[in-house]
């Protein structure tokens, strides 16, 4: 990847950051305008498809860590310390396609130039099983949140700590693909002549 290249992906991060945590308070009401709105349309159905599935990885993560958890469908439930029960509902909306959609920008930044074909692949292939990997800990950490301090605390980390998380990843995911498949092909030095 060319320095100029390199700067152009990392502008474009910085500036979706800066968009994102200016407007992090309007992030809430917008993505209850884009609900309704793909409620709509009816979006929702083939993502809501997804939740299910989703909730048992996250309810698999949670035992890992050694949460007790249950999912049936869409819903989640966890035990705190005291036994309590907390049931979580996962939305199509919660299961991070927002991420994918900043993903999917800051590849239209960072995949331009003479990058070869299988980088690409590479880097797209990384970048979507990272995202996706990361809406699962997200989820999970919800959850953990829940059982561990309660509903407030948890309600914070899903509206706001979700898009910080997508911030740090995305500023990770680029400085390591720049570094080990963008790499720019060293060139003779000029004036050198091949032996």
């Amino acid at each position: 990847m060319k320095p100029r290249d390199r700067d152009a992906v990392n502008i474009t991060l910085i500036a979706i950051s800066c968009g994102l945590l200016m407007v992090l308070p309007l992030v809430t009401t917008f993505d209850d305008f884009l609900t309704s709105w793909a409620l709509q349309l009816g979006v929702n159905n083939p993502l809501q498809a997804i939740v299910p599935v989703e909730a048992r990885m996250v309810v698999s993560l949670l035992g890992l860590a050694g949460i007790h958890a249950a999912a049936s469908g869409s819903n989640i439930v966890v035990w705190d310390s005291a036994g309590a029960m907390h049931a979580l509902f996962i939305s199509w909306n919660c299961i991070g396609w927002q991420s994918l959609v900043l993903l999917g920008v800051s590849f239209f930044s960072g995949l331009r130039g003479q990058q070869a074909l299988a980088s690409r692949i590479q880097v797209i292939v990384i970048g979507v099983a990272g995202t996706m990997l990361l809406n699962l800990v997200r989820v999970a950490a919800v959850a953990a949140v829940e059982a561990r301090w309660g509903h407030l605390p948890a309600l914070m980390l899903h509206d706001y700590g979700g898009t910080i998380l997508v911030i740090g990843w995305l500023f990770l995911f680029w400085i390591a693909v720049q570094r080990w498949i963008l790499v720019v092909a060293a060139s003779p030095e000029v004036g050198m002549v091949p032996s």
